[in-house]
């Protein structure tokens, strides 16, 4: 069969009809989506410089609990109590870990497996959060083109892909909850929406609304911020009512979404099944219910019914409200509303207080955060409320109580991103959409003839390009701040401190090799509890706590052993073990590790305030000042013949500055600053023979300390390196060997 150029031609012709017909509206906005997608991505990727390492400390503990799952089985986790981790007594991963974000990692890791790819499990978990973190920047163009068209989708993607703290909790090496969990909620509002939407066919509420519900469920396995959204939408619920635009697609979208929520949290060990009885899935339940009268009242024609549906349905809900406070099952979840909700309330919690991003969000955070996009924020609001649409009531309440949490609390930055990316969007498009209509019409005439020349489109271009200006100088100038967010080395690669060094930091990596290889493999490593992640991961050794703060008892006893005086401390120390578990866990921690950092000045090398240096007045607080816990520790003093109580302002003036030694102040004869600086000494003399200091374990007095605590890490003659610029910092990590006396 002869093949002619024309048949070649028209073969090729039919397949290219074959193709799927876009518009051009439809090509460029795919093609920015896709622009958009790659940079976050780009962006999140940047720390790559420093190296692959998982960042912060939560993240090395999902990373634990996806190996657990890789290697063992799906269900493997179900009755795994951690005996690595809150030694003696151990941690209960089913009731201390949420299981959505290790769940998801190991799924994706074994289907990428099972295609071939060979990839370590570690390294597939530091990408995956900027993974996440890019294809939420997708699912958030979605949602602005729900609310308000494609223009409002794009510039809402953008704005999230170069969020400072949205790159933060998504960037290389992130692995914790908020690298899903954003996502989620972008879903969740997403399928919520559209199932509302009365333009959509009739059985879309069941399509959408249990998409809603499985994102929903979704979320409460991978969150703790999972109620935040539920608080949205029970708002969003309850204002329909009352402004009476109550409908039977939101009666059924609702009740998919929270039934089948709530199915999938309550059959997960946590949340579980007393999460139902919580007060925000109470509050939830009320609104149901309040949903259901509505449709009766709807349905029933005579006022005599009518009242006394109402009446016996607000009787039943403040009964049931009245009775389930009663017996104490709205009391714990609320707590943690309040102290959302209340900044003040978190004063009197010295753990909670003790976190830096549990703190209030100052004002340069804020301006930090969002630059010259509050402006377009601001015109957002002003024109959702404008157009009081469903989704612009929806959009105004997210934005509402984003801003006011993300004020009231540091870490819940991160929530009010994608709000600040849809506001931001709005304000912007319905700022420029007048003079972009302007430039597509012909020139004006103005009717005044003072004006000697016709207006031109030109003029209509200005406040478009301005526009553009502020956006430039919010992500650009005078520096990228985006980029320079992301550009930063990991906690571990940055040495756990607060500043970007010139180079990679390995003091932390260093010692916890050190400690993987030279230990005993069953020993117990004390310290404060932002390390236990990385011993218990990294150096594969049992941690006394983490960052799982769920054993307050353990931490005030932990503070409470570092601030007393060495003799003290080692009676303390010497209670932490359970003979009744067996041979394993009947001797107490044998190795103490603490952190500090010091000016490399040449000389004087004082301290920085970084590490335990900077924490232990909060060990203080949290030992003397943490309720029923701090009791219970006083009780084992009391019996172990140690004073009972421990008084703050014996070590602290009450501007919380340091009392001298001289005057009597406790800290100097503390184990924790006996610990700190006879490392400090150590480092000091090693770099300088001449180094102007004085170890107080050389001291007559401080003989027990000597005798008892012996420095193998770092070992004389290491000269540790310094970090910075101008200014040059040594992080110092520390590992002690404990002699305890025969009777200990």
């Amino acid at each position: 069969m002869k093949v002619s150029r024309e048949k070649i031609a028209d073969a090729f012709k039919k397949v290219w009809e074959l193709r799927p017909k876009l518009s051009h509206e439809t090509i460029l906005s795919l093609s920015s989506l896709l622009i958009i997608f790659i940079l976050a991505l780009s962006v999140r990727l940047l720390p790559l410089r420093w190296g692959m390492s998982l960042s912060e400390f939560d993240p090395f503990e999902q990373f634990r609990f996806t190996q657990k799952i890789v290697n063992e089985g799906y269900f493997s986790w179900l009755d795994w109590r951690d005996f690595q981790r809150w030694y003696p007594w151990g941690a209960y991963i089913p009731k201390t870990n949420l299981p959505g974000l290790p769940l998801t990692a190991a799924t994706f890791y074994m289907i990428i497996s099972a295609l071939g790819v060979s990839v370590a499990l570690k390294d597939f978990c530091i990408v995956f959060p900027a993974i996440m973190g890019a294809i939420a920047c997708v699912v958030i163009y979605f949602l602005g083109k729900e609310i308000s068209g494609k223009t409002v989708g794009l510039i809402s993607a953008l704005i999230l892909a170069l969020s400072p703290t949205f790159i933060t909790r998504t960037s290389l090496g992130f692995f914790d909850d908020e690298s899903v969990g954003v996502l989620a909620i972008m879903l969740f509002f997403l399928f919520f929406l559209r199932s509302i939407d009365e333009k959509r066919p009739t059985e879309s509420p069941l399509a959408y609304g249990s998409l809603s519900g499985l994102s929903l469920g979704y979320l409460f396995l991978s969150w703790g911020a999972a109620l935040y959204p539920v608080g949205i939408v029970v708002l969003f619920s309850l204002i329909m009512i009352i402004l009476r635009r109550y409908s039977e697609r939101l009666l059924i979208t609702y009740s998919l979404t929270f039934g089948i929520g709530s199915f999938i949290a309550s059959s997960f060990p946590r949340p579980g099944i007393t999460f139902l009885t919580s007060w925000p899935i109470l509050a939830a339940g009320g609104v149901f219910l309040l949903l259901c009268l509505n449709e009766i009242i709807r349905r029933v024609r005579t006022t005599k019914w009518k009242i006394i549906y109402v009446t016996a349905f607000f009787l039943a809900l403040i009964g049931g409200f009245f009775i389930l406070s009663y017996l104490g099952y709205m009391g714990s979840v609320a707590g943690k509303f309040i102290a959302v909700i209340n900044p003040f309330a978190r004063e009197g919690s010295p753990l909670i207080m003790s976190v830096q991003e549990h703190r209030m969000t100052s004002w340069s955070s804020l301006y930090y955060e969002f630059g010259t996009t509050a402006v377009f924020m601001i015109l957002g609001f002003f024109f959702a409320a404008g157009n009081l649409t469903n989704r612009n009531i929806f959009l105004i309440i997210y934005g509402v109580t984003s801003l006011y949490f993300a004020s009231s609390m540091v870490r819940i930055i991160v929530l009010a991103s994608p709000a600040i990316g849809l506001l931001g969007g709005l304000g912007i498009v319905g700022l420029i959409k007048p003079f972009m209509t302007l430039t597509k019409e012909s020139r004006f005439v103005p009717r005044k003839r003072f004006y000697a020349k016709i207006v031109g489109k030109e003029f209509s271009a200005a406040p478009i390009i301005m526009c553009f200006l502020l956006l430039m100088v919010n992500f650009a100038f005078p520096s990228p701040r985006a980029f320079s967010h992301a550009y930063s080395p990991t906690t571990l690669l940055s040495g756990s401190m607060p500043v970007k060094p010139d180079k990679p930091v390995t003091e932390w990596i260093d010692a916890l090799h050190w400690m993987k290889n030279n230990l005993p493999p069953n020993a117990v490593v004390f310290s404060w509890w932002d390390y236990g992640y990385w011993i218990t991961v990294e150096a594969n050794r049992k941690s006394v706590a983490d960052n799982n703060t769920f054993n307050t008892t353990q931490l005030a006893l932990i503070g409470r052993i570092f601030v007393e005086n060495e003799t003290n401390a080692l009676k303390l120390l010497s209670t932490l073990k359970d003979p009744s578990k067996g041979p394993n866990f009947d001797k107490p921690p044998e190795y103490i590790l603490v952190f500090n950092v010091i000016y490399d000045d040449g000389r004087n090398y004082p301290y920085v305030g970084f590490g335990d240096y900077g924490k232990w007045t909060w060990m203080l607080r949290i030992a003397a000042n943490s309720g029923g816990a701090t009791e219970k520790v006083e009780n084992l003093c009391e019996r172990i013949g140690i004073r009972r109580e421990i008084n703050v302002r014996d070590y602290l003036y009450e501007n919380m500055s340091i009392i001298p030694f001289e005057k009597g102040g406790k800290f100097y004869n503390s184990l924790i600053y006996l610990l700190m600086e006879h490392a400090r000494c150590k480092v000091a003399l090693d770099k300088n023979p001449s180094a102007n200091v004085t170890d107080p374990a050389l001291a007559a007095e401080h003989e027990f300390f000597k005798s008892h605590f012996e420095l193998i890490y770092p070992k004389r003659g290491d000269k540790l390196n310094s970090y910075g610029g101008y200014i040059r910092y040594i992080p110092i990590v520390a590992v002690y060997k404990v002699h305890y006396d025969s009777n200990q």
